[in-house]
């Protein structure tokens, strides 16, 4: 019995990272009728509302001291950095790339800055792991076909700033101790918002007339799927099957961003892009120490 209740939470967890990568497909058509602090608005604040039921069935509570709040808002400055380079980015880009290049560069920027923190000591094996992150990079742009103002185009060094931003969230948040994770995503989304509607967006200035069927589709998918569902699935993940085995299965991510935007938005893929990725990928797991489950 016990199997088959793993089985089938493997089967939400791989569901959750397809979610995860679909964002990347949503934000780019997302990206023709709203600008990057509008997405937030509508995406942070559909999701903030929909975890209240979710983490009231947990039985978390939502009481936050003062010191967790500091920890949240410094959270929430690089969280929203991070959603607005990645709009951005995508918008400019491709989704392929960018969930192919972000994705991948996460995990290895943040040990990279954890190392010149000192956090980190650096091993022979983690610097060739390294190495071999640097050159899956290389290889997902494709430099050697490409100029030098071709590769410092402005949606690359968007990707860049996401993949830092983030990384640095992932630190923040990691001294975060005693509030539920799920509850600490909760307090980020509604931080982010709130940041939002006191700086950077103008109520009266949206217009809900001109927002047709399809925005509604993909702010729901970004929302409810990419969001509440995947980031629900991952954190009870970590406390069902623990944080090792859950992290084997965002390897899954820009695979998912590179087939769904094939599927849904026929970008063209380039076979390099698929070896560097799997290049990245190796590095991030010698870098991690993660072992794959069966």
């Amino acid at each position: 019995m016990q199997t088959k209740n793993n089985n089938f939470f493997y089967f939400l967890m791989f569901l959750a990272m397809i979610g995860w990568g679909m964002s990347w497909v949503s934000v780019k058509i997302l990206g023709r009728y709203i600008n990057e602090y509008d997405m937030i608005l509508f995406r942070f604040g559909i999701t903030a509302v929909t975890m209240i039921p979710i983490i009231l069935s947990m039985k978390h509570s939502f009481r936050i001291t003062l010191r967790e709040f500091g920890i949240v808002l410094l959270a929430s400055l690089s969280f929203f950095a991070y959603m607005k380079y990645f709009f951005l980015g995508t918008k400019l880009g491709t989704a392929s790339l960018g969930g192919a290049f972000v994705t991948t560069m996460i995990p290895i920027m943040t040990f990279v800055l954890l190392a010149l923190m000192g956090s980190r000591k650096v091993t022979r094996r983690e610097l060739g792991a390294l190495v071999l992150g640097a050159a899956g990079v290389v290889t997902i742009l494709g430099i050697w076909n490409k100029t030098l103002s071709e590769i410092l185009v402005t949606y690359n060094l968007y990707f860049v700033l996401a993949a830092f931003f983030w990384a640095l969230l992932t630190i923040i948040s990691a001294k975060n101790r005693t509030l539920s994770p799920l509850v600490f995503t909760f307090y980020l989304y509604v931080t982010s918002v709130v940041l939002d509607l006191l700086f950077f967006i103008d109520l009266s200035a949206i217009d809900l007339t001109s927002l047709d069927d399809t925005f509604w589709l993909h702010i729901g998918l970004i929302s409810l799927l990419s969001t509440t569902f995947a980031n629900t699935v991952y954190f009870i993940g970590i406390e069902k099957l623990g944080a090792g085995e859950v992290s084997s299965f965002v390897f899954l991510v820009p695979f998912s961003a590179i087939g769904l935007s094939v599927l849904f938005l026929d970008e063209k893929i380039s076979p390099w892009m698929i070896v560097g990725t799997v290049m990245t990928l190796l590095a991030v797991k010698i870098l991690n120490r993660i072992k794959f489950g069966k």
